[in-house]
């Protein structure tokens, strides 16, 4: 693996990158492309910034959100991608992504995850609560100064996939970028309301219902929470909308493992995975293809509900040992 050195090194000798960010975004793979793409720009490296996807609407109080496009058009000599495991987690831009590697571009893979492949030619993977705390050493090895939108899309990549500062990955790493990131001028305030204090009617009409018909399961040390199309579409509401959902059910004492299934069309289901540390999601979306982390990973799951409920059943009863 390179040193955040060597990468930052690597940035510096060229004049022009595309930077790829995950499907399904969320605030992290969001944080980190607004982040390095306003670096790059103060550094006088042409770049562009790309998802698959929309980006969720609640991201849109950050400037530099506006810079994403769903496929690149400018020839870069680098392709730097940050917060994904590998080359899927690109959805259809991985084919972009592998298109390039076979034309000569330089690739790059900044990453947190555990299940991380080591995609890329350049790879820096280091295990944190979030990414943006890579990108915050990556941007400190680049000497570049945390101005306001930097800091901004930082504070919320790293909000938000530590849980607000929650989870047992935050360590002094955490605290110590989000302070860099808070002197550099974030908005906590409005970050935090932004992402949790505000939603529409039908979002929470949503929650309700969804959570109203959670099942438990493995004498109440599994929940598994469904989400179908049926109910998104009465909200007229997006996958972004399910955002938190998985989180609920570790609130709950006995619970041990939290998964939310989200209809992506009829026979195939994402499985969102929360632990609370005693089981490994990540081995166990691993089991379908997915990945993650050790307490919060996913993967796609194909078949009839009650079929796949049974089957994540049992991988997680297969990993819980003596609880």
């Amino acid at each position: 693996m390179n040193t955040i050195s060597e990468i930052a090194e690597l940035i510096r000798s060229f004049k022009s990158a595309v930077i790829f960010t995950h499907m399904r975004p969320d605030g992290d793979t969001i944080g980190c492309g607004i982040a390095l793409s306003h670096a790059l720009d103060r550094m006088g490296i042409k770049n562009q910034l790309v998802n698959e996807g929309e980006i969720p609407q609640k991201f849109s109080y950050l400037r530099g959100v506006e810079k994403f496009r769903t496929f690149p058009t400018l020839d870069a000599e680098m392709y730097i991608c940050v917060d994904a495991s590998d080359e899927r987690r690109l959805g259809e831009l991985a084919k972009t992504f592998i298109k390039g590697v076979n034309r000569g571009k330089v690739t790059v893979n900044i990453d947190h995850h555990i299940s991380n492949t080591r995609f890329s030619q350049y790879n820096f993977v280091r295990e944190r609560s979030s990414n943006c705390e890579n990108i915050a050493e990556l941007l400190e090895a680049l000497g570049v100064p945390f101005d306001e939108v930097i800091s901004n899309a930082l504070m919320t990549g790293i909000i938000t996939d530590s849980g607000s500062f929650a989870h047992s990955d935050v360590n002094g790493d955490t605290f110590r970028a989000a302070a860099k990131a808070a002197d550099g001028g974030a908005k906590v305030d409005i970050i935090t309301n932004e992402l949790y204090r505000r939603q529409s009617k039908a979002r929470s009409e949503l929650y309700i219902g969804v959570l109203s018909r959670l099942r438990y399961l493995l004498d109440d040390k599994l929940t598994i929470a469904v989400v179908t199309q049926e109910a998104l579409s009465r909200g007229d509401l997006s996958q972004s909308d399910t955002e938190g959902i998985v989180d609920y059910g570790l609130t709950v004492a006995p619970v041990e493992v939290s998964i939310c299934l989200m209809e992506v069309k009829r026979g195939q289901y994402k499985a969102s995975f929360r632990s609370k540390g005693k089981v490994n999601v990540n081995e166990i979306a691993a089991l379908f293809g997915g990945g993650g982390h050790v307490l919060a990973s996913g993967c796609m799951v194909f078949g009839e509900l009650e079929e796949v409920i049974d089957r994540l059943r049992y991988a997680v009863f297969s990993h819980m040992g003596e609880l």
